[in-house]
């Protein structure tokens, strides 16, 4: 799936809250991750609260 195919992740308008690697895989960004405002805990990639597996 190409990041600019509709597929099951096609939130329209937020763009700069995810995107689509090279494997299909939704990522959020760190925008993202500071407009939820709380450390998931989960090791994310783009996490800015330092968080690491």
């Amino acid at each position: 799936m190409s990041k600019h195919s509709k597929g099951p992740y096609d939130f329209a308008g937020k763009k700069e809250d995810y995107y689509i690697d090279e494997n299909g895989n939704l990522v959020f960004t760190a925008h993202y991750h500071k407009k939820r405002g709380y450390c998931c805990k989960n090791g994310c990639r783009h996490c800015p609260y330092g968080f690491k597996k």
